[in-house]
């Protein structure tokens, strides 16, 4: 997106329905990021859960081998560090949004494939995947299968930056790669902190910057919640017809 103002998102939109075997999918794009979202439902929970009367959200995240510039190899033997690092993140912030209680003994996996990288991956990932999360829910809703919602509240995420001396929210790989500080933040629909993942690489900043970068991401967010909410009407609708 050309001439976008700093306190501006990147175009942002969500597809849902996108795998036809998955419970829960959504393909999210974030300017030119994408990322493939599907959350699988089972009833394997992990052994130290089994009996506990509680539920699992977890995540895995990978990128595919043209998702950048040039080809990333595919993780086949092991995961790499940044990739298990972002799927622990991702996982945490799901889990923020719902009552595992309410979940009962089921687990949900969601994972995150990046089809296309341009910044954001991480954040994109958080607010897709609860789109894909909340439709593998409502499914076991409908089927009776649970009972009450489990969703405490939605999480979405973004990120902010300073470039070039500039407060900058949402940053594409341009802004990242220049940026003197970044930060990448998790928040709930109520307006309440989940995460925050901050380094100042060139340099230190201010608390007052800092304080500053949190509002412009907490103002991102509540963008970034009318989309999914968007998105999820929008499966509702395609439901009933």
């Amino acid at each position: 997106m050309q001439n976008r103002k700093p306190n501006q998102l990147r175009p942002a939109a969500i597809e849902t329905g996108v795998s036809m075997h998955a419970e829960g999918s959504a393909l999210i794009a974030m300017g030119n990021t994408r990322v493939l979202c599907t959350a699988s439902v089972e009833d394997r929970l992990p052994e130290w859960l089994r009996g506990k009367g509680r539920g699992w959200v977890t995540a895995e995240y990978g990128m595919l081998p043209r998702s950048t510039s040039t080809r990333v190899r595919r993780e086949r033997d092991s995961t790499s560090s940044r990739s298990l690092e972002i799927s622990r993140l991702i996982g945490r912030s799901l889990r923020a949004a719902v009552n595992l209680e309410a979940l009962g003994e089921w687990k949900i996996t969601v994972d995150c494939d990046v089809l296309q990288a341009d910044g954001g991956t991480r954040t994109a990932s958080i607010t897709g995947g609860m789109v894909a999360l909340e439709l593998a829910l409502r499914g076991l809703r409908d089927s009776g299968q649970i009972g009450k919602n489990p969703v405490i509240s939605r999480v979405a995420a973004v990120s902010v930056g300073m470039v070039d001396g500039v407060l900058q929210l949402d940053l594409d790989y341009a802004l990242d790669s220049r940026a003197e500080m970044d930060m990448n933040v998790v928040v709930n629909a109520k307006g309440e902190l989940v995460e925050i993942q901050a380094s100042a690489e060139k340099g230190t900043v201010s608390r007052q910057r800092f304080d500053m970068l949190l509002d412009l991401a907490m103002a991102g967010a509540k963008n970034l919640f009318a989309v999914q909410r968007q998105a999820l009407a929008a499966a509702g609708k395609t439901k009933t017809r």
